[in-house]
């Protein structure tokens, strides 16, 4: 018999910022109870608990959380790094050097923002992680509180597209991604889900 993995992918809560936001703490906004409630009873319970070691996925985990196991703090799912970007907007990116920005979304890969990690090198990280849990929790469920960036990584991989056809998806904060590890092979069910 084939042991099913299926991850849940959360987006952290809103930050209301203007400027990329990536190795930065950064306090999210959990004021809609609401959709903390309905995302918190979507979510299967005896899952594993994994989140971002940054402040604004942590602390959605913890808030939906409640009665779950504890909460597994991994380095691996924090947000790109956009160096020299955090804070600015992608507007002012363009500004300082249109190539670079244009390359950094229309071809992603190699191209990152100045002192900050590429697509390829956020994969790696992201992928040998997901690998890591697959094989330690095979067959459980995986609650994974994350950032936009490390859930377009892993789509990208799960549904075997480019990187610039990932990186055009919307993941909404506070939605849920749901993908099935299972023989090997991958299966995407719900895609930036509101329950």
């Amino acid at each position: 018999m084939v042991e099913t993995t299926r991850w849940f992918w959360v987006r952290h809560g809103p930050t209301h910022e203007d400027g990329f936001v990536g190795q930065r703490d950064v306090v999210p906004d959990l004021s809609n109870h609401a959709a903390i409630g309905r995302m918190s009873a979507f979510l299967p319970f005896g899952a594993v608990v994994l989140t971002s070691t940054l402040r604004q996925a942590s602390a959605t985990a913890l808030r939906l959380g409640a009665g779950r196991a504890p909460l597994t703090m991994a380095p691996e799912l924090r947000e790109f790094d956009f160096g020299d970007w955090d804070g600015i907007t992608a507007a002012e990116a363009a500004e300082a050097d249109p190539e670079l920005s244009a390359a950094f979304w229309e071809t992603p890969g190699m191209a990152a923002a100045p002192n900050g990690e590429s697509w390829n090198r956020v994969a790696l990280r992201v992928n040998m992680f997901i690998d890591r849990m697959n094989m330690a929790h095979k067959g459980k469920d995986i609650v994974a509180v994350s950032h936009i960036g490390v859930i377009l990584v892993a789509l990208q991989r799960a549904l075997g597209n480019r990187p610039d056809e990932a990186i055009k998806m919307h993941v909404n904060p506070l939605s849920v991604t749901e993908m099935t590890f299972a023989g090997g092979g991958w299966r995407v069910g719900r895609i930036n889900h509101h329950p």
